[in-house]
């Protein structure tokens, strides 16, 4: 082989050796180094750091990762169940435990780390009724989960930083008796206030028309009060007027007698030519 050669291979193969002994570990990034099946380093920070050309480096996310339950199954305390949709944050702590507990397996451990939370929801929703549950913040409802799976988690190498009910949902035959027990409540309730508004109504009316007798009544009374006096007052004033000329008002009686006696069609008058009525009509110049 000639030396020029022998350099190159060397170089090449010096080349490889070092590109299979060094690694970088991003700033996202957790990572541990085994051999031969055993872990060997798992204190990387980020990086270019070495390894021996047969060990095997495992990288993990160090970011917070989050998973979704839809449409998991819970009793209440009275027994009524409840379809609740879930989700929960977590990130990885310790990549040798979580290697060791998951095969650094995100999958599995996104759903042991379910189980685990939905021991603790399952517990939480017994404790309370279904209006309690559909009704309760979501937040205030699971903020005492967390610390409860925390210390189960450990063993996996993971923290769990939040737990979170995205929706609660009824069971379809539940969710039929639900919205049949409303119906019928709102049904009573239009029924109450159609009765109240109907009594209300009458009230009303009955209101009205006493009101109504009162005041026509009053203007009656007011009315004839007024008329008496004003005729109390004409008398009073045609009483001093033809006082001052009684003949002359006995005269103004007679042509409003002969006007209304006299001239009318049909009608038949009998009197004597000598009474009291013709009194005007026989000798007007001696009166």
């Amino acid at each position: 082989m000639a030396p020029r050669t022998a350099v190159t291979l060397g170089i090449v193969i010096a080349a490889f050796l070092a590109w299979l002994s060094l690694f970088q570990v991003g700033e996202t990034d957790l990572a541990i180094r085994t051999g031969f099946g055993r872990i060997v380093h798992a204190a990387y920070a980020p990086g270019l750091h070495a390894k021996w050309p047969w060990d095997v480096v495992h990288r993990f996310d160090r970011r917070i990762m989050t998973h979704t339950f839809p449409g998991e199954s819970f009793l209440t305390s009275e027994n009524k169940a409840l379809l609740v949709e879930f989700y929960v944050k977590w990130r990885v702590t310790d990549p040798a435990r979580y290697y060791t507990s998951t095969h650094a397996d995100e999958e599995e451990a996104a759903q042991r780390l379910g189980d685990i939370v939905k021991d603790d929801i399952k517990g939480a929703v017994a404790r309370h009724t279904l209006q309690e549950v559909v009704g309760a913040d979501s937040a205030l409802f699971t903020g005492d989960l967390a610390p409860r799976a925390a210390s189960t988690l450990q063993e996996m190498g993971v923290e769990l930083v939040d737990v979170r009910i995205q929706r609660v949902d009824l069971p379809d035959e539940v969710s039929a008796a639900v919205y049949q027990r409303m119906e019928e409540s709102f049904r009573a309730q239009a029924q109450r206030l159609r009765a109240e508004g109907a009594a209300e109504a009458e009230r009303i009316a009955a209101e009205a028309g006493r009101k109504r007798t009162e005041l026509l009544a009053d203007a009656q009374r007011d009315a004839q009060t007024l008329r008496g006096e004003g005729e109390k007052e004409a008398g009073r004033i045609y009483n001093e007027a033809y006082s001052k000329n009684p003949e002359f008002y006995a005269f103004y009686r007679s042509l409003q007698a002969y006007r209304n006696a006299l001239g009318k069609d049909g009608d038949v008058l009998v009197v004597t030519p000598d009474g009291e009525f013709f009194k005007y009509l026989q000798s007007p110049g001696r009166h």
